[in-house]
């Protein structure tokens, strides 16, 4: 089978190019750059270019759902597959979503159950995978122990750089702010359930837009504005906060190592170590961590976060916020340990911390499910088998 992957540097895409080659397709790559997803002539193009020069090629495939590849290969009939790592993802929105040639692959059971009548028979669910094989060639040093080596750690965004709401939080009325706290107040408690959405009115989004200064979507786009504020805004800004609190009270009681580029200020008793690289640093942070957490992004309705597998694929113990999906792959206490507060976490990490043998136990366990059931050597192959190219 040969297969076109048009890549843009997402980290998913080693672990697509190394699964295809031990499976045997043939995988070729399209590594032009777009400077938009939804219009630019010199990218269109060329990738028309090179798909009839690949005629012989299966289907084109690429990380995310980018609509300027579904109007590329439309005029070929070619089957044009996306797997979204990314939640929310705005592309999903755009009206070519309903081509019947678009094969998409959704993480988050909640955003495919969204988007399914849209194009019912070509958008399916189905979890991320982790790069088994990658994170096992990367081995320890003694240094690598003494430099990375942590009772807790979290490795990520605080989002404070991210969050569109700290432009506009001075612009909104007073009313307007004070029901968006409790929002999120309300929100940081209730783990497994988004609410955010469902508790605002279209006509609180528009005044709201009014304030965010967004302009409307282009036409050729679904305007709903209620999840667009809903993720990008007020689920960013609940992200924020809870990863700030969560860290914070972690804190007060333990040893915490963050790897982070964003402002962390505002946690004097966190060690704030950084950047962490992602193809050797970070799985060196999994691997020497006792406990590594997990505070996953609001916008994720249901589904496993990339960094979740990612740990498990390292044999990293982890500790994560309780996620619907969490409990439809893995075993709570057995393969994954997982917290529904601040305080069930702070009383499981201080459990794990004091016995190493269920700790580690709980880890290899967890790195056995993943290395059976989530690689993406298995991902490939069954979306290829959903998409009818096997």
């Amino acid at each position: 089978m040969k297969i076109i992957l048009c890549t843009w540097g997402s980290l998913c895409e080693s672990g697509i190019i190394s699964a295809a080659e031990r499976l045997g397709y043939n995988l070729i790559t399209f590594t032009q750059s777009y400077t938009d997803v939804d219009y630019d002539k010199n990218y269109f193009t060329s990738l028309v270019s090179f798909i009839s020069a690949n005629t012989d090629a299966s289907c084109v495939f690429s990380i995310n759902y980018i609509p300027i590849i579904s109007r590329a290969c439309k005029p070929f009939k070619i089957p044009y597959i996306s797997l979204n790592a990314d939640c929310p993802c705005s592309t999903l929105y755009s009206k070519t979503l309903e081509y019947p040639h678009n094969r998409v692959f959704l993480f988050d059971r909640l955003q495919a159950e969204k988007f399914m009548p849209v194009n019912p028979e070509n958008i399916h669910h189905i979890p991320l995978a982790t790069d088994v094989e990658y994170w096992h060639s990367i081995s320890l040093s003694k240094d690598d122990i003494s430099i990375f080596n942590c009772d807790v750690s979290f490795v990520g965004s605080l989002y404070t750089e991210k969050c569109q709401y700290n432009r506009i939080e001075n612009k909104l009325p007073q009313i307007m702010k004070g029901y968006v706290d409790g929002l999120i107040i309300a929100q940081q408690n209730v783990y497994g359930y988004y609410f955010i959405e469902d508790s605002i009115t279209e006509e609180w989004a528009r005044e709201f837009q009014k304030y965010a200064e967004l302009s409307l979507p282009a036409e050729d786009y679904e305007d709903d504005i209620r999840a667009i504020i809903a993720d990008n805004y007020l689920g960013y800004k609940c992200t924020e906060q809870e990863r700030i609190n969560t860290l914070r009270a972690i804190s007060n009681y333990f040893n915490i190592d963050l790897w982070t580029a964003s402002d962390a200020s505002m946690l004097p008793n966190v060690n704030v170590r950084g950047v962490a690289d992602s193809s050797t640093m970070m799985p060196k942070i999994f691997k020497c961590s006792k406990i590594n957490i997990n505070i996953t992004n609001r916008a994720i309705r249901s589904g496993i976060p990339l960094r979740v597998l990612d740990i498990m694929g390292c044999g990293g113990f982890i500790i994560s916020n309780y996620q619907p999906e969490l409990t439809e792959y893995f075993v709570p206490d057995k393969e994954i340990v997982l917290y529904d507060s601040i305080p069930d976490l702070l009383s499981k990490i201080d459990h794990y911390l004091k016995h190493d043998n269920e700790r580690i136990q709980i880890a290899q366990n967890g790195y056995e499910k993943v290395k059976k059931l989530h690689t993406y050597d298995n991902r490939l192959a069954q979306i290829l088998e959903i998409a009818q190219l096997t």
